[in-house]
């Protein structure tokens, strides 16, 4: 014989207030005193009360999930959907993304649907999906530049918050890193090292991130008298990271510094560097960008510009939550300060 789940009545019994407040409190409704707020949630901790989400749904009208969507560019092929999806995965900026926004969504009793935007078709599926109230909102996070899908999601009256700012203006809100602050840290850091042949292996440059840390290490150079620096454009892979490195070093046998604008080309720019019989940090000084888990677990280990990916992501949470109650109608932008992390590889 199994024993009856709790109820309602169970939680307004323990609670010692009405089923009515109980249901208030459960569907968020915000006229109710504070303490007696506090009392329900603690009969609902005692009695292992699970609130029913389709009956919450109808009373609330929201769908108590948010799209978590990866946007980039690909084809509706299936072998490049899996490879799109397989890049995405083997990111660690990605699963930091993710680690922020459950860890954010999880009290709000609020759950992510992972989506990929990869072609022209899973756009138009997106859209009309949350058009249609599946969820309440998305969080979208963009690898490409010219990425319709924020302003198609305005356009359409969706709540969305991005990560980055768009290259293509639309009225959404994001939040985003200051990266010339980053990459100016990186190239003063290179230079006080005495560094005198520097290079920069810059992310992709349809991307605002790849740009503004590629022109905040330049500028920096500039203003300590270094009119030109050595670059190659990469594409924020590790393999994308080792190519460019083995084409500077072939054109400048005698760089001494390298400032790649992510860990994971870090970490191919120290593969090269090896295989040429160079030492990190000895002959050339390698600092990267993000402290991701690989700045922590490379050989030696990455001195990186450091993004809150975290914090980044749960503020985007908030900013969400706020659009979809109505108490924020405009869009906004959060910026987050970089900070360097020096370890052993400069």
């Amino acid at each position: 014989m199994t024993s009856q789940l709790p109820t309602l009545e169970d939680v307004a019994r323990e609670a010692g207030v009405s089923r009515a407040t109980v249901s208030r409190v459960i569907n968020g409704i915000r006229n109710v005193d504070p303490v007696i707020q506090e009392s329900v949630r603690q009969a609902i901790a005692r009695t292992g009360y699970a609130p029913n989400r389709a009956a919450r749904s109808l009373v609330t009208r929201r769908a108590e999930t948010v799209a978590l969507i990866v946007a980039g560019a690909g084809d509706a092929a299936e072998d490049a959907q899996d490879a799109f999806a397989a890049r995405v995965f083997a990111d660690p900026f990605f699963g930091r993304v993710v680690s922020g926004v459950v860890g954010a969504l999880r009290p709000r009793s609020m759950h992510p649907v992972l989506m990929f935007a990869d072609s022209e078709a899973a756009c138009d599926q997106i859209v009309a999906y949350l058009r249609q109230g599946s969820a309440d909102g998305a969080l979208i996070v963009s690898t490409h530049g010219e990425d319709k899908l924020p302003a198609r999601l305005a356009a359409a009256g969706v709540p969305a918050v991005l990560f980055a700012r768009p290259s293509l203006a639309a009225p959404v809100s994001y939040v985003d890193l200051a990266h010339q602050d980053g990459a100016r840290l990186a190239a003063e850091h290179l230079l006080a090292r005495g560094c005198r042949q520097v290079a920069t292996v810059s992310g992709p440059l349809d991307v605002p991130a790849g740009q503004e840390r590629l022109a905040g290490f330049r500028d920096a150079m500039a203003r300590h008298g270094r009119p030109y620096v050595l670059a190659a454009e990469g594409g924020f892979t590790q393999d994308s990271g080792a190519a460019a490195m083995a084409r500077l070093l072939a054109e400048h046998p005698d760089i001494d510094g390298v400032f790649a604008a992510n860990d994971l080309m870090a970490q191919g720019v120290c593969q090269v560097l090896r295989e040429a019989g160079k030492r990190v940090p000895d002959d050339v000084a390698v600092v990267g960008f993000d402290d991701s888990y690989i700045a922590r677990t490379a050989r030696p280990p990455l001195t990186t510009v450091r993004q809150p990916v975290e914090e980044m992501a749960a503020t985007m949470v908030r900013l969400l939550q706020e659009h979809i109650e109505g108490t924020r109608t405009e869009p906004t932008s959060v910026i987050f300060e970089p900070e360097l992390v020096v370890r052993e590889s400069a």
